[in-house]
This record gives structure tokens, sequence and C-alpha cells, in this order.
């Protein structure tokens, strides 16, 4: 999979010292089960090669920095290396001065938003991840049509004895991308997740994908589903994300976006990441001790089923990422397919047999 990744994204004429960091990013995601966010991006990543909006030779550029702020330029480029470097920056300002922001602006698509808030926990920090999107996906409370993106969210926290607190969440009840791996394996969707033009679930997978990614009426429902308290409140969440990840950095609003862009203007899509350093507030070792304690008070919670014990976030995707370490990520026979048409199409081998 690593293999053919990067096969693929040499073809397109990757610069080298972009390539290993967005290979890295995105088996990572799969590695972890967020498959709507690993290599099934690459056929959205080849039509933004193709119209000539996607950069892969640009490096991030610091454009002003302050002791524990930083604005970093994307370069219109794959958001992975943009943001792992704008993670690594915010972990080394926040050991100086104790917190690190940096928002990224000029960027695209950056896979799944936990891969780089685990950055900042694996350094000992910890890390907070937001991100505007290029998608118009989610119904607003009371709304027919979509105004807003899935827009994520991630936080991580490093523990000792415990693998790290780690929360990866859509503002929509489900990722965009989930409905196309739904899609992609013929799988009947979970009502509630989409909605068509007069707010009626919709399950069968194909409908879905085509409200989600090719109408302009009905897409995804706010995080808390079609209940209208619990879905304001996931409404105002994604505004909080895009606020962070695409007004404070400078980066577009995908409805303003779409009224004036031409073919081959960049996605200009904005991501946040924040470090904090426990030392600042804590003596060494104590935040992480204190979080232990509260894990492992979550674990030993009574379950309902004795078969499945409480689970604390990340948990599942750090089981499911040993899992596919020992037995391989899935590739369903349509996915395999279309990696088959994208290599053929730029040249690159295949790789996947």
């Amino acid at each position: 999979m690593r293999a053919q990744i990067e096969a693929i994204l040499q073809s397109w004429g990757m610069a080298p010292e972009l390539l290993q960091t967005t290979v890295e990013a995105m088996i990572e995601t799969d590695l972890l089960g967020v498959d709507s966010h690993g290599i099934s991006m690459l056929m959205t990543y080849e039509k933004r090669v193709r119209d000539g909006s996607l950069k892969l030779t640009v490096a991030p550029r610091v454009e002003k920095q302050t002791a524990c702020t930083a604005l970093v330029d994307g370069g219109a480029g794959l958001g992975h290396p943009v943001s792992a470097f704008a993670m690594n920056l915010a972990v080394d300002k926040a050991k100086e001065a104790g917190v690190g922001i940096v928002g990224v602006h000029n960027s695209h698509h950056f896979g799944a938003a936990g891969v780089y808030a685990r950055i900042a926990a694996r350094r000992g920090a910890i890390g907070m991840v937001t991100s505007a999107t290029r998608g118009v996906t989610m119904v607003p409370t009371r709304g027919a049509a979509p105004v807003l993106g899935t827009n994520p969210l991630a936080f991580a926290a490093p523990a000792k004895r415990n693998n790290a607190f780690v929360l990866d969440m859509a503002t929509t009840t489900t990722a965009a991308g989930k409905v196309k791996v739904y899609d992609l394996n013929d799988r009947q969707l979970p009502s509630g997740w989409v909605l068509d033009a007069k707010g009626q679930p919709v399950t069968d997978p194909k409908q879905g994908f085509d409200i989600v990614f090719n109408k302009p009426e009905g897409g995804l429902s706010p995080l808390g589903g079609t209940a209208e308290m619990a879905s304001a409140k996931g409404y105002g969440l994604a505004m909080m994300v895009h606020i962070l990840g695409g007004t404070l950095v400078g980066s577009s609003f995908s409805p303003i976006r779409n009224r004036s862009q031409k073919p081959g203007d960049p996605d200009d899509i904005g991501h946040f990441f924040m470090a904090i350093d426990p030392a600042a507030f804590r003596s060494p070792g104590e935040f992480e001790n204190d979080l232990d304690d509260v894990i492992d008070v979550m674990h030993a919670t009574p379950a309902t089923d004795p078969s499945k014990p409480v689970l604390v976030a990340g948990e599942p995707e750090e089981a499911e990422r040993q899992r596919r370490l020992r037995d391989g990520i899935p590739v369903p026979d349509s996915l395999d397919k279309l990696i088959r048409g994208i290599c053929e199409r730029s040249n690159a081998p295949y790789l996947l047999a």
C-alpha cells in the first residue's frame, strides 16, 4: 500500500521532500481504519492534479511568526506535508513558550486530523487540530441545502501507562468520505447520516453518495442527527471549527469561494494547529500520571456487555492499527479498480496485486 501511494505521487511529479511525509500520513490513516481519508482519496487528488489546482512541488513557507504563533502558506499543495510541518512547529513553540499555535492557508485536503494531533502527543504535548473543508455537505439546522463542510476536530493528550487519548471527529454525523466508503462497499447507510432535500433520511449508498458529492440540495446532518437542539449544537461546533481553521487563518469559505472559483484555482483550505506543553502547568510527569488515573477509571466502569469493555477515544483506532499491521489493509474490489485506473492514466506501476 505504501509503495502504491508513493508510485502514484511520484508519477504526478511530487517533490521528494514532500512525498515521504504525505505517504506516511496517508498510510497511517488507513492503518488506523479511517478508510475514507487514506488511499481512497487518490481519486479526488487526481482530479486536482489534472485541473491544475494542486501544486506538488512547493514547500510550506512561514509567512510570519511570533514566539508562540505562526502563519504558514501551504503553497497550494496537498495538506499532508504542510500539516505535519505546522504541528511540529506548534510543538516546538510550545516547548519554548508553553503554547504554540500555527495556522495554515492556501492548502488542500490533509487526510485525517487525528494523524496530526497524534504528532503532538508523541512529543509529549497536548495537540488540537481543526480544518476548513472544500466540500459543502452539511445541512444546517432547519435547512434544506448544505452550507458547511464536515469541518473536522481532533484532540490528543499523552499518558504514560495508557495509550494517548485521541479524539478525531467530523462535526457532521459522519464524514463525507464514509459515505464514499459505504458506496464502494455497497453497504446500506445508517439512517440519519444523509438527508434528502426534504430532510428525510437516505439509506441507499448510491443515492447518498450522489446527494453528498453531486447535488446542491440535501446533504449530511450535523453532529447530533436530526433532533433540532442537538443538531443546532453540532452546527455551531462546525462554525467554531471553520472560524479557527478558515476565517482566522485567512482561507476561503466554501460557499463564497464556489461562486467565483475558476478552473485551476486552488482550494485554499485552511488548517489550525495548537500544542500545549503540560510542563507549563504541572511538574514533569504529573499531567500524564493524572490522565492515566482518569483513563483507568473509565476502563473500570461497569460495562453493559461484559464482552465489550468500556473504551476511551483513540483505542478503537489503535486496536485496528495493530490488526492491520498484522493482517494487512483491506481494499475492496471497487477501490482496487479505481486505483488501477489511476495507475493506467498516470503510467504508475500497479503494485497492489
